[in-house]
């Protein structure tokens, strides 16, 4: 069963206190509207009413062809980091999530890369772990290709 890795605490922090984002600008702080802004600190979505912050984010180290960046939303409050081997909350909003497998260089392993139905999620880690070069597993919006989570191996 694959673990489900949250944003890390300190990064989220570092946004929080106004910390550049991936372009190199402040987060946006936005109320959130209660439907489709899924916190990547919590794996939660964020309430109605609540602040939250709006950024760039690239979820991989250094600057390569296949570092993506997108837009995410996080709790502009201080969330519990969520994860663990239940699918997270935000994972479950939606009929389908985009799903890729990654290299240890965090380049994307050809033949992962999969729309899968919520209800396959957990069965389609599993697939993709079994391919020897993947070392972790991003989870994507099927609709708008925003990063949602990551999913390791549990070993």
């Amino acid at each position: 069963m694959p673990i489900f890795t949250a944003l890390p605490t300190e990064i989220a922090d570092a946004y929080r206190a106004g910390g550049p984002d991936a372009f190199g600008n402040p987060p946006e702080r936005k109320l959130s509207d209660g439907q489709g802004n899924p916190c990547r600190h919590c794996l939660r979505d964020i309430p109605e009413g609540t602040e939250m912050l709006i950024l760039a984010h690239k979820p991989f180290e250094g600057t390569h062809p296949y570092a993506e960046v997108g837009p995410i939303f996080l709790c502009a409050g201080a969330c519990k980091r969520g994860g663990g081997a239940e699918l997270p909350p935000i994972l479950t909003t939606s009929p389908d999530y985009l799903i890729k497998g990654y290299s240890d260089d965090d380049r994307i392993v050809y033949g992962t890369g999969a729309i899968t139905p919520t209800p396959e999620i957990s069965a389609r880690l599993d697939a993709i772990f079994a391919h020897p070069n993947v070392a972790y597993v991003h989870v994507r919006s099927a609709r708008n290709n925003c990063y949602q989570a990551r999913a390791d191996r549990d070993d």
